[in-house]
């Protein structure tokens, strides 16, 4: 009996350590450095307006909100190059990365540079976001 009572101490102090460690870690996940990879798919032949409006001063809005570039691709595939932008930005974290889009999409530069973009029919068709922490061995924290 008293076996079993040890041990069912022993399975109690490992749960409450493992609920403690879990959310020190969702503490220091949310008050660390993140980095936001966007994807977004084109409609068929509007990818060069994309890249025009990011390299005409898209990005240049991003830094203005306390976005960090970290980098601008198109995939080496022959299909998703020819409607696919994919990008990382960072943020000091999540609260700071929530504010920077508000503060963006309410900027007046910003409303007149899409409203333009869109002159010639809708760009973007699909957008997929997802927010990274880096691990304890990334070269990027």
């Amino acid at each position: 009996m008293r076996k079993n009572f040890t041990h069912l101490i022993l399975v109690a102090a490992a749960f409450i350590a493992g609920t403690v460690y879990q959310q020190q870690q969702d503490i220091f996940a949310q008050d660390q450095m993140v980095y936001e990879l966007r994807t977004y798919t084109t409609a068929p032949g509007r990818l060069p307006p994309l890249l025009d409006r990011f390299g005409g001063g898209e990005i240049d809005l991003f830094h203005k909100h306390g976005m960090t570039s970290v980098g601008y691709w198109v995939p080496d595939d022959d299909e998703l190059s020819q409607n696919t932008l994919v990008y990382m930005v960072a943020h000091d974290n999540r609260d700071a990365a929530t504010e920077s889009w508000a503060n963006f999409s309410a900027d007046p530069v910003w409303t007149e540079m899409w409203n333009k973009s869109l002159e010639d029919g809708p760009i973007v068709t699909g957008v997929a976001v997802q927010f990274l922490d880096p691990t304890s061995f990334s070269p990027l924290q």
